[in-house]
């Protein structure tokens, strides 16, 4: 079932066109992620879902609803997690969430909320102004799923956390698709999307330049890919294998080939003559690969 239906998304600011055509679909039970470089539209595009922009042109529909016409049935169907700010400075988190939880018709449990999120103890007092990044982030986590929502726009939701917190964030979206909601993400940190994405969307220039599952967009039967040492000869490599081969990050390899085994053979000895290592042998590309290609620019 689609959640969220985007068509033909355009939204300017004055002569600038931020969003310029874009369209995708999210669906109840899964995550979707939403990928691009800075300035390529994706908070624009959220922002419109969630009903605080109008689009210039096109349309936008959350369980088949207007966000800005029909706001009033919407909201309490929503929760936003915004990249930053929405709290009083001088306010506790557990201030603040008795306080949203009153605006919910059945609202969950503030304290069940930040022991899911590991807010506990003195910290659930303490002002937002006061609270470390990380905090605010699961903080603001906790905000978004006081209402019980069967819509969740996250952005940025793992930014500034340390492993063991972005672990229980991982864990709290993935009992969210358990239950049924419909997550939409934005963020930079593209192994999150490879541990948790059903569906990404890949955004450039305000348009949708990719969208698909992981394997769908990563799968590739004429690429090969190991990790070895960073910086090895690439130049002598691609003379032996016959394919280009090029580093597409600090130690992990791209060959433009199909894996054969003899191929894999004439790998393996060029690397074992100069005592190199290598792992995760294997045909494809990963994600990162496939952004840069798309978008000629980082997360």
């Amino acid at each position: 079932m689609k959640a969220v239906v985007v068509e033909d998304l355009h939204v300017r600011f004055g002569d600038v066109a931020a969003v310029d055509g874009l369209s995708f679909s999210a669906d109840a039970g899964a995550v979707t992620a939403l990928l691009g470089p800075n300035g390529a539209g994706k908070t624009t595009t959220i922002e419109t879902a969630e009903g605080y922009r109008k689009p210039w042109a096109g349309s936008v529909r959350v369980h088949d609803l207007d966000p800005v016409a029909d706001a009033k049935s919407l909201l309490p169907r929503m929760g936003v997690m915004l990249q930053r700010g929405g709290i009083y400075p001088s306010m506790g988190i557990a201030a603040a969430l008795k306080l949203f939880a009153a605006y919910y018709p059945s609202p969950a449990s503030p304290e069940e909320l930040l022991e899911r999120v590991g807010l506990t103890g003195r910290v659930t007092k303490t002002p937002w102004r006061r609270l470390s990044g990380g905090e605010q982030q699961r903080a603001s986590l906790a905000l978004a799923l006081i209402g019980n929502p069967d819509v969740v726009f996250l952005d940025e939701p793992t930014a500034g956390v340390d492993p063991q917190a972005r672990q229980l964030v991982r864990s709290v979206i993935a009992d969210l698709r358990a239950a049924g909601a419909c997550v939409v993400l934005t963020t930079h940190e593209l192994d999150e999307v490879e541990r948790l994405a059903d569906h990404i969307v890949i955004v450039d220039h305000g348009h949708v330049v990719a969208d698909g599952t992981l394997a769908s967009l990563t799968s590739s039967t004429d690429t090969m890919t190991f990790v070895s040492s960073p910086g090895i000869d690439v130049g002598n490599l691609t003379e032996v294998i016959g394919g280009f081969v090029s580093e597409t990050s600090s130690g992990r390899y791209s060959i433009a080939l199909g894996s054969t085994p003899a191929r894999v053979a004439t790998l393996t000895a060029w690397l074992a003559e100069r005592n190199l290592p290598v792992s995760e042998l294997g045909s494809g590309i990963r994600l990162e690969d496939v952004f840069l290609q798309l978008t000629g620019g980082a997360e």
